[in-house]
């Protein structure tokens, strides 16, 4: 007769491995990388966005965190645009995330309305065109984030498009997460005090050599070319429009009968009135017709001016 023997089967610690391995740091090197990062975005980012669209907005570096990836943005919660970026060479998949009431308000302001009637929004998911525009902030964070680390090779950051943190896929189970950092940096615009962060994992922290960049800012576009920048953004954003045509109203018990292939009129006998809404909006009033083999409406008024129908899709 044979006796059955346990074996004690140990997990290391994955604390102590990922520190082994040189994916987790002590907490006096990453503050300083942080630090450092930080106050490379304080000194050079102003700049940038005062050249490149006439707005004075401050950038102070606002600490970090530490834990693992998944945490630290799921840390960000739902009121802010995220986007996975990559830089070769250095980093294969780190993420910016930017709160939505700086970028809200900086679309507005872009767009013509006066920074002293702008309230502070509230954090909320941004609709397709605000990410759009959002595109613009974190290419500007990525090229400055390019510019202080050592990278070999001219290579420059590839920027995803960005998303709603609402819109993250769940951690895939099989991937193992990494401890990473999140490096915080406020950015005010008049009335708004917002933040952007980086988070990076660990291990590419640890690897970088943080240098001042020479130059950063040369080249940049005109002043007011950002905004123009902008606004062609926004006009190329896709939008979907719906139509509504009244129908001549019928009782509830004749709706209640119909049936496939019963007809009900449109409630106009002769120039049958369309409107045309967008986002929930209505922009257009038009009148129904054909050309050719296709359904149409054509545009008989607007509801408000260019201007306001572009503030209408945006908001």
């Amino acid at each position: 007769m044979t006796s059955a023997t346990t074996n004690n089967v140990h997990t290391f610690d994955r604390k102590l491995l990922a520190r082994m391995t040189g994916a987790l740091g002590d907490n006096k090197t990453i503050s300083k990388l942080c630090s450092d990062l930080g106050h490379v975005f304080a000194e050079f980012l102003p700049d940038i966005f005062q050249n490149e669209t006439g707005l004075d907005i401050e950038i102070a570096y606002a600490g970090f965190d530490t834990g693992l990836k998944s945490e630290l943005i799921a840390n960000l919660g739902n009121g802010v645009a995220l986007c996975d970026t990559t830089l070769r060479n250095w980093c294969p998949d780190f993420v910016i995330s930017c709160d939505s009431p700086v970028i809200i308000t900086l679309m507005e302001i872009l767009l013509g309305a006066p920074a002293n009637t702008i309230e502070e929004p509230k954090p909320r998911s941004l609709s397709n065109i605000e990410l759009d525009v959002a595109t613009m902030i974190f290419e500007k964070v990525a090229d400055v984030l390019k510019s202080a680390v050592t990278v070999a090779g001219s290579f420059e950051p590839v920027v995803g498009r960005p998303y709603n943190a609402s819109q993250r896929p769940a951690p895939d189970p099989d991937v193992v997460d990494v401890y990473a950092a999140c490096i915080n940096v406020t950015m005010g615009l008049g009335p708004v005090l917002s933040t952007f962060s980086i988070i990076v994992p660990q291990q590419t922290l640890l690897k970088t050599a943080v240098v001042f960049p020479k130059g950063v800012g040369q080249g940049r576009k005109a002043k007011g070319a950002w905004g123009e920048q902008l606004e062609q953004q926004v006009r190329r954003s896709t939008v979907s429009l719906e139509a509504r045509i009244k129908l001549q109203s019928l009782t509830l018990d004749s709706i209640s009968r119909l049936q496939p292939g019963d007809v009900i009129p449109f409630q106009d006998a002769k120039d049958v009135r369309v409107e045309i809404n967008a986002n929930g909006r209505d922009l257009y009033i038009c009148e129904f017709g054909r050309s050719g083999t296709k359904y149409t409406v054509r545009i008989k008024d607007t509801h408000g001016s260019e201007s306001d129908i572009l503030h209408h899709l945006m908001s």
